[in-house]
């Protein structure tokens, strides 16, 4: 069953959205490319590259997260639940998928993490490697930068964007969650060819939960325990190499 939205956007709120959502679809996907060509490049060169592509990371997805908060405060009509804000209508049913997930994104990590240690390819993880962490503080950004990422994209590109194609393009809720996923996809573009693809298949499963839910609360956990994992995956090393980088202590 769809959810139900009735979002009334002022023209305030219609102007501020309508900026986010042109930076989603032609901003983002420049800027991503660049920026992580930028980190690939630097990335042994100068230690705290990471660090600071991090610290940019989550600053900038905080300002996208207030500008839709802003864009809901602007518009007098429009409730929170009209961007997801809301309690899921199945709490039971929404926890058993979320330990679910959780489990899943667990075990395949600690697979994935076992490949990556032993020299054997893991699928994707060349993609974001200059993102992998080496150091305990690295790795605590890239917690926290998986953490925002969770929640502000789910702000952003579920929350916002749907209620923007439903309330101002009038389109009904299927095509404006479809339109939320191309937008989302075009953001994985940094990634290559592969990226865009994966973007969009995981685009589509959170714009799916939420729509059949009515609450952004099991995309952003689903995404927040996705998030963690890819982002704290160890550097691969060559088969049969001595590790140059030792393990981080355990601490997006």
């Amino acid at each position: 069953m769809a959810i139900s939205i009735t979002p009334d956007f002022s023209t305030a709120s219609t102007v501020v959205t309508a900026a986010v959502g042109a930076y989603l679809l032609l901003g983002e996907p420049w800027l991503g490319r660049r920026l992580y060509g930028s980190l690939a490049r630097r990335r042994d060169a100068e230690p705290r590259a990471l660090v600071g592509y991090f610290t940019f990371v989550l600053v900038f997805w905080w300002v996208l997260a207030a500008l839709a908060v802003a864009a809901l405060l602007l518009s007098p009509d429009m409730t929170s639940t009209d961007l997801g804000i809301a309690g899921p209508e199945s709490p039971l049913a929404t926890t058993v998928v979320i330990a679910v997930f959780v489990a899943v994104a667990v075990t395949s990590g600690r697979k994935m993490r076992a490949l990556a240690k032993g020299g054997r390819n893991v699928p994707g993880l060349a993609s974001i490697k200059a993102m992998l962490p080496r150091t305990a503080q690295e790795r605590r950004l890239a917690i926290a930068v998986a953490v925002t990422d969770g929640i502000c994209a789910e702000l952003v590109y579920r929350g916002l964007l749907i209620a923007f194609g439903v309330g101002v393009l009038g389109l009904d809720v299927y095509a404006a969650a479809a339109l939320s996923v191309l937008v989302y996809a075009v953001a994985g573009l940094y990634q290559g060819r592969s990226g865009v693809i994966a973007f969009a298949l995981v685009g589509a499963l959170f714009a799916g939960l939420y729509v059949s839910t009515g609450s952004l609360l099991l995309p952003v956990v689903i995404h927040v325990a996705l998030s963690v994992r890819d982002l704290t995956l160890p550097e691969p090393e060559p088969i049969g190499s001595v590790p140059v980088h030792a393990p981080a202590p355990k601490g997006s």
